[in-house]
């Protein structure tokens, strides 16, 4: 006498079950689901399982096992209403009792959450007006928005908010994707072929750990990742430049100390620095490359100092 809820995740295909759960399906008095449209089902039976539909009926399932192994097949929702009534007839004494087991038989993998998004991505741009309006350049500044927003949750220690942030972040990636794989030239793509391409280049990025290269420390393996990329930009194009990929369109603090590196790393002579205009905007390169020697970060030493006097401001104005 024993009722077994089999349980499963929609986001692992259909059939894809645990070695228990095959032997427990095999072994069973009976095998129930409740449609015909079961996304198990057509590979239940592939499989050689005796599969009946029934409907969800709770009595009926506690009458049915009274008189051996009886399996319910979950629905990829969890049938978590059918279960909840199940418990109630047990513990009240209104059904006779049996033994009862929820057996998962299969489980989601790490990164599994991210299949929903794609679906609910794919199902906002077929039915939301302003969702099927979006092209990438109108995304583009709610792109620069959360990412910022990240930014900030960083710098002010919130990481409870940063979960939240880098969803939004990631809302963008998948956005965007979703948009291109509808193109039908050769400039589409789809978010797996986003995934593979940084999936590719993180493995040729480090051959220290999918590889043979061997590296002492940091420093090794930042020379190498520069080495690499270099490379890459030379098999793209033979008139390729150190500066090739910098973008122009960043904070200019950000960007000046970006253009400072690539070009030291390409052994630009320094020279270069010199001559590039009198005022403020001569200034404030060259105090990028102090603070690069000093080793700080002068967009985020500026940062840091515009906050503390949005507190002054704040303090002042409540002071008033």
């Amino acid at each position: 006498m024993s009722l077994v809820m089999l349980a499963t995740t929609h986001r692992v295909a259909p059939g894809a079950l645990t070695w228990p759960a095959w032997q427990t399906l095999r072994s069973a008095s009976r095998v129930l689901v409740g449609s015909d449209d079961h996304p198990q089902l057509p590979y239940l039976r592939e499989a050689g399982v005796r599969v009946e539909v029934a409907e969800p009926d709770p009595r009926a399932l506690i009458e049915a096992a009274r008189s051996g192994t009886v399996v319910w097949v979950a629905a990829p929702d969890g049938d978590e209403r059918l279960l909840r009534e199940i418990g109630t007839l047990v513990v009240s004494g209104g059904a006779e009792v049996v033994d009862m087991e929820v057996l998962h038989a299969s489980y989601d993998l790490p990164g599994a959450r991210l299949l929903d998004l794609v679906t609910v991505m794919d199902t906002l741009r077929r039915e939301c007006p302003w969702d099927r309006e979006q092209t990438h350049e109108s995304l583009v500044p709610y792109l620069l928005e959360e990412s910022y927003e990240v930014l900030d949750t960083v710098e002010s220690g919130d990481l409870h908010a940063l979960r939240e942030e880098l969803g939004d972040v990631l809302m963008q990636v998948a956005f965007h994707s979703v948009v291109a794989s509808e193109r039908s030239d050769d400039t589409g793509f789809t978010i797996d072929d986003v995934a593979a391409g940084i999936v590719d280049k993180l493995v040729r990025r480090h051959p220290h750990v999918f590889g043979d290269v061997t590296v002492a420390d940091a420093d090794e393996v930042n020379a190498n990742w520069e080495q690499i990329k270099a490379a890459e930009r030379a098999e793209k194009s033979e008139d390729h430049s150190i500066l090739d990929g910098v973008p122009m369109g960043q904070p200019a603090l950000s960007l000046s100390a970006q253009l400072q590196r690539r070009a030291d790393r390409a052994g630009a002579p320094e020279d270069l620095y010199a001559g590039l205009g009198e005022g403020i905007g001569a200034e404030l390169f060259a105090l990028v490359a102090r603070a690069r020697g000093e080793g700080r970060d002068a967009e985020a030493e500026l940062r840091d100092i515009a906050r503390r006097f949005r507190d002054r401001v704040q303090e002042w104005e409540q002071d008033r």
